[in-house]
């Protein structure tokens, strides 16, 4: 299987086509992740459970949509530097979003654990739901790292030209994450009950997995991207490079932030209407969600290819 992708030289439809299609799949398989939880929990546990994780997976959204601003400005980054043929500058743009973000991944981790029973009073979790709300969000808050890096390197890898990569990882971790789900909620075999926690904890461990399993793929096939002995100090962020992601991702954070911000408003007003209507409104926004994948998968591929072609 090809590593990477030169998107300069190749037939611009054909190839926008067959670089959207597996970004696309990528993308829906992400987005399944949140929906399987959902219709676990809901097909389990019930509507107030439901209505929970509703309240939980738009607070993870908001996360995830500051994580995306970052990770396209290094899908940028690192296909100008594909372009160029200057594999060692798209090494050291992986190594500085890498080395930046995993210590607020970590960071977003603790901090959510703690300010979780906050968070949810704020969009004005009732309090029928406000303990499943709060079990199934700090669970969730530890997956976060997880979810983040695996996030930002599918990114980079499309910056390289290769969207087969994180499809077939992505696909693993859906997998594990339907077949873990009812496990982990109802305490089938050895694992423990755990409820409403038990979706999010296999969500954690299908993710968790995925990443060191892309991981262990990627070196054991040697991608150009992997970071070897000397190679590895690229992980402490260069400044230039540091400050050249937050010039071009802090704009297109803010942007989503705004976006995921304007649905957490509205999650606060639906809230007030009772179980019933949260509960509606979180499977109506599953639906949302892969509405707007198709125009999102198309939008990354064309950065992707945008980015080769002007850094060559």
């Amino acid at each position: 299987m090809k590593q990477t992708a030169n998107l300069v030289t190749a037939p611009i439809a054909p190839t926008l086509l067959l670089f959207a299609l597996p970004t696309l799949g990528a993308s829906m398989l992400q987005s399944a992740n949140g929906s399987i939880d959902a219709a676990w929990v809901g097909r389990l546990l019930g509507e107030n459970a439901l209505a929970a994780t509703t309240n939980g997976n738009l607070i993870m959204f908001l996360l995830t949509s500051f994580v995306f601003g970052f990770g396209m400005a290094s899908t940028i980054l690192i296909g100008q530097a594909v372009g160029r043929g200057r594999m060692g500058a798209a090494k050291e743009v992986l190594g500085t979003a890498i080395g930046t973000f995993l210590p607020v991944a970590l960071a977003i981790a603790v901090l959510g654990w703690w300010l979780a029973p906050d968070m949810l009073a704020l969009l004005n979790t009732g309090p029928e739901i406000a303990p499943l709300a709060r079990a199934f969000l700090r669970v969730t808050f530890l997956a976060m790292p997880g979810i983040l890096m695996q996030t930002m390197l599918m990114m980079a890898l499309r910056g390289a030209g290769d969207s087969i990569t994180p499809l077939l990882f992505m696909a693993l971790a859906v997998v594990l994450d339907v077949v873990l789900n009812p496990v982990f909620i109802l305490g089938l075999g050895p694992a423990p009950a755990m409820g409403i926690g038990g979706s999010a904890f296999a969500m954690a461990i299908a993710n968790y997995t995925s990443l060191a399993a892309m991981l262990a793929y990627l070196y054991l096939r040697g991608h150009p991207l992997c970071l070897r002995g000397a190679e590895l100090w690229l992980l402490i962020p260069a400044r230039s490079v540091l400050v050249l992601m937050l010039r071009k991702g802090l704009p297109m954070g803010m942007q989503m932030i705004v976006v995921s911000s304007s649905m957490l408003a509205m999650m606060r007003l639906v809230n007030r209407e009772g179980v019933d209507t949260t509960a509606a409104f979180g499977a109506i926004q599953q639906i949302w969600t892969y509405v707007q994948m198709p125009a999102m998968a198309l939008g990354a591929a064309v950065s992707a290819m945008a980015a080769q072609n002007i850094g060559n």
